[in-house]
């Protein structure tokens, strides 16, 4: 007979000392992974500093206080500015313009991105005040206002609404693309859009009025409310399937492969975790951790990850380093990925072989987190310089960054000691936010600032690009730095048997820092909003200093000259 050991058991016989919190391996992993993107931050913030004061020192060399006195006797120069003015912030290199595309695709893709936009600042303002009420828990008194209604209004806000959305007008824009023919249906398109902005709306406004599914995270809209979602997934499916049949190119290139299956995995997901016949007792468990951890992996993640397969060749004008390395990361997410939504419920009544094959599968993870990362950072080599001049590449570098350390953390989080340590603790909720914030916003924010100007032909503000970028990235460390290091404190009062209210009273200054960091992620979302407004609002003009040459097609060159 198997032995299940429950939560209090495991904590009882936990006889590790606080003075070994630094020797634990699944600790001493989470700082190094932790390090690596605190050492990025601070390598582009000194590529900035020393560029500027290149910038100075070229000034200087030229002429007085950075004037550049330029004259000419056979009048050759002519309307010139003679007061160049050191910029505040380097100019980046602009897009290019894109082969046609058809307006009325061209005008859905933006709508998309719009309507995702309004959800990321309603969702994240929601979840700013929810921040501040861990700060100032008697700030209202009202019972649609509680924790308990707010937290799934900005969860699935953000989910469902605002990354989902994004992702879905993204698609629009690299599946024809890459199968060199135009989408199947745009009408598809502006009803999935509808029926996506309902299901969110409806269900935020039935969540705030206490009506909700009740079964678990990430799924407490009512099914009539998925419903409506599950349908647009289904016209996307459809939509995208019958553009990728059409294609003209022989080979389906890896882009379309991760997209595609993601919308699938998408509607399985939502099917099995609405359908009740197997939702009873520990079933409703399994399926709740199924539902949760294939909703981050198999749809967000698979999707996002498709999304930079496109982009980031085309802003680095170069091809993936390797179309092997990206489908081996691809069958190998699919193997693993689907094992591991059991490691939620570690020590649980959940049978211990099936919380082992969760761990097991968690450690597999590693397989295609290290082809996809070292996919991409190879693709970069030869081309770091261009991070400096570019306002795409530094939010792609970022998002890759955390998909490595944040997909590997969660690895570290799965193992049996760390999961007695970390979970229930608020160590999870930084977690989610580096996978969901870190990785999934930093690469849709990358991908949006790569096709909108070759929509609109407007380039964004680049001081508005940088307040957004730094913004969000230190908000983020700030954010999840305190919330883990509180989280392990936490777990650890609780293992040796500390009042529960003491770790509550410990826990205040980090849930200050966790609303400073969040205050500063939501400015950084307004930034952005007025970014695209930008970009979108002014598209009746047209920059004359963008570079009229065309790039080739991506499933043209990328597939044809991609290694392995």
């Amino acid at each position: 007979m198997i032995y299940q050991m429950t939560f209090l058991d495991a904590a009882r016989a936990a006889t590790v000392k606080t003075e070994n919190l630094i020797t634990a391996p699944g600790i001493v992993i989470t700082l190094v992974l932790l390090f690596i993107p605190i050492l990025i931050m601070v390598v582009l913030l000194l590529m900035k500093i020393r560029k500027l004061f290149a910038i100075k020192s070229a000034a200087r060399l030229a002429g007085t206080n950075g004037d550049l006195l330029l004259s000419t006797t056979d009048g050759l120069l002519k309307n010139i500015n003679q007061h160049a003015a050191v910029p505040f912030v380097s100019v980046k290199r602009k897009a290019q313009i894109r082969p046609y595309t058809d307006p009325k695709l061209a005008s859905l893709i933006l709508w998309f991105l719009i309507s995702a936009t309004f959800w990321l600042i309603l969702g994240t303002t929601v979840g700013e005040y929810v921040g501040i009420k861990f700060v100032a828990p008697d700030v209202d008194h009202y019972e649609w206002l509680t924790f308990a209604r707010l937290r799934p209004v900005h969860t699935n806000a953000v989910f469902w609404g605002w990354s989902s959305l994004g992702m879905i007008g993204l698609g629009y824009y690299v599946v024809p693309r890459v199968s060199n023919v135009p989408i199947h249906s745009t009408n598809a398109g502006w009803w999935t859009l509808l029926l996506i902005n309902s299901s969110v709306l409806i269900g935020s406004l039935l969540l705030m009025a206490g009506i909700n599914n009740g079964g678990g995270e990430f799924r407490e809209y009512i099914w009539p409310v998925q419903l409506l979602f599950a349908i647009g997934l289904a016209l996307t499916l459809n939509n995208f399937l019958k553009t990728v049949a059409k294609r003209t190119t022989k080979e389906i290139y890896v882009s379309n492969w991760y997209m595609v299956t993601a919308v699938i995995f998408a509607i399985v997901l939502t099917i099995v975790g609405y359908i009740p016949l197997w939702q009873d007792g520990l079933g409703e468990t399994i399926t709740q951790g199924y539902y949760m951890h294939q909703g981050v992996g198999m749809w967000f993640m698979l999707f996002s990850l498709g999304l930079v397969y496109y982009f980031l060749p085309q802003q680095l004008n170069k091809p993936i380093y390797s179309y092997s390395l990206g489908i081996l990361a691809f069958w190998a997410q699919i193997l693993f990925y689907t094992l591991i939504g059991t490691h939620h419920f570690v020590f649980s009544a959940i049978p211990w072989s099936l919380q082992t094959v969760a761990i097991i599968g968690s450690m597999g993870m590693v397989i295609p987190v290290v082809a996809g990362t070292t996919n991409f950072l190879m693709t970069f080599m030869g081309s770091w310089n261009k991070i400096t001049n570019s306002y795409t590449l530094p939010f792609f570098l970022v998002g890759i960054v955390f998909y490595f350390t944040g997909s590997l953390q969660g690895t570290a989080e799965a193992f049996r000691y760390t999961n007695l340590m970390w979970h229930f603790t608020d160590f999870t909720v930084a977690h989610s936010h580096l996978t969901m914030y870190g990785i999934i916003a930093f690469l849709l924010w990358g991908c949006m600032y790569a096709v909108v100007p070759r929509l609109t032909r407007v380039e964004p503000p680049q001081l508005g690009v940088g307040l957004h970028f730094w913004a969000a990235f230190i908000g983020l460390m700030f954010y999840s730095i305190s919330l883990m290091v509180g989280g392990t404190l936490r777990g650890y009062m609780w293992m040796d048997g500390k009042p529960f209210i003491d770790s509550v009273i410990m826990m205040a200054p980090f849930w200050l820092w966790r609303a400073i960091g969040g205050t500063l992620m939501w400015v950084s979302h307004l930034a952005f909003a007025y970014n695209l407004y930008r970009m979108i609002a002014f598209r009746h003009t047209v920059n004359d200093t963008m570079a009229t040459e065309p790039e080739p097609e991506a499933a043209t060159y990328e597939i044809a000259t991609a290694k392995g």
